[in-house]
């Protein structure tokens, strides 16, 4: 496992991340699994967990937090999320500084620790002022209960709202953020990277694999998996992405690949990874054996030729509008 900096921060993190969006959690055996899971990820040198107050209702941190404690706090970056309703309340949702102060101290009591390395905003809250957002969490780190904060889903002049608010008052600076990003979906690459990467902000990306659309269990013109997220996701995310198209690239891609003798989930997470600002890939593994194939990708080299090859099969337009 390779490591990177938290963009011009000192915090390194593991290239591959372990999130906790899918874990399951129903019984037993499926406890025992996401227990084995974690251990393999930090036998493959991955010391990145991701999580947020609002997965399975908190019971994924409470989880997390238990198999984490079997390990010196020093051994792990930990991660959580403020944002989605956590009540029926007024204030049980959003980033006001009353509810990211009651839920940062409800995720340090569900994880068991005393600070969080990394805490995001999971979405941006249009009715809360950003300097208020931005000056509780000035303090948050000032007080020591989190060391890094971000933002997660943001547009780009949100996030450039926020470092401009973050200047003017003179607060503790916004250290990273985690967009969505993968070959499917590149909209950071237009102006994200860039704002990121001229104030040295790391870029911790998830759903690198499109909701299992780059893993290569989803073929044109075949049935769905029995048991795959397709079959059963509530709000049918990948379903909408096996379009004609998408599956015409994987389709495409499948057979680099093979010439490079890797999984294609390898493929897609390394070629993530030849970006320099991407600090780390939050994947999702339902076993070991999964989490053990994504950690491959650290460090797995992709030659001009074949980033050449993979660019020609996606075909990718940014939007550009001509000004004047």
């Amino acid at each position: 496992m390779q490591y990177r900096n938290l963009g011009k921060w000192g915090l390194k993190v593991s290239e591959i991340a372990l999130g906790s969006w899918v874990t399951a959690l129903a019984d037993d055996a499926a406890v025992q699994t996401a227990t084995q899971t974690i251990d393999a990820a930090f036998d493959a040198g991955i010391n990145f967990f991701d999580c947020a107050d609002a997965y399975s209702g908190g019971e994924a941190e409470r989880f997390l937090g238990k198999v984490l404690s079997r390990h010196a706090r020093s051994e792990y970056v930990v991660s959580s999320k403020v944002f989605f309703p956590m009540g029926k309340g007024a204030n049980d949702w959003g980033l006001s500084r009353k509810h990211i102060i009651e839920q940062l101290d409800k995720t340090l009591a569900n994880l068991g620790v005393d600070y969080v390395d990394l805490y995001f905003c999971h979405r941006f809250d249009p009715t809360t002022p950003i300097e208020e957002t931005m000056q509780v969490l000035s303090d948050l780190v000032a007080a020591g209960k989190i060391l890094y904060y971000g933002v997660s889903e943001w547009s780009p002049v949100q996030l450039t709202q926020a470092l401009a608010a973050i200047k003017e008052l003179h607060l503790r600076p916004l250290s990273v953020i985690q967009p969505q990003y993968n070959m499917a979906d590149r909209y950071i690459e237009d102006e994200m990277l860039g704002i990121c990467a001229q104030n040295g902000v790391g870029v911790t990306v998830f759903s690198p694999l499109a909701q299992g659309l780059l893993t290569g269990k989803y073929r044109k013109g075949q049935p769905l998996p029995a048991g795959s997220r397709a079959t059963w996701q509530a709000d049918k995310q990948i379903n909408h992405l096996l379009t004609e198209e998408n599956l015409n690239k994987v389709e495409k891609l499948l057979p680099i690949a093979k010439e490079l003798n890797v999984p294609l989930s390898v493929l897609a997470l390394s070629w993530i990874l030849r970006k320099k600002e991407i600090s780390s890939v939050i994947t999702g593994a339902s076993r070991p054996a999964q989490l053990q194939q994504n950690a491959l990708a650290s460090g797995f080299p992709l030659s001009e030729s074949v980033l050449a090859e993979i660019d020609a099969i996606l075909d990718y337009h940014p939007f550009v509008r001509k000004i004047g």
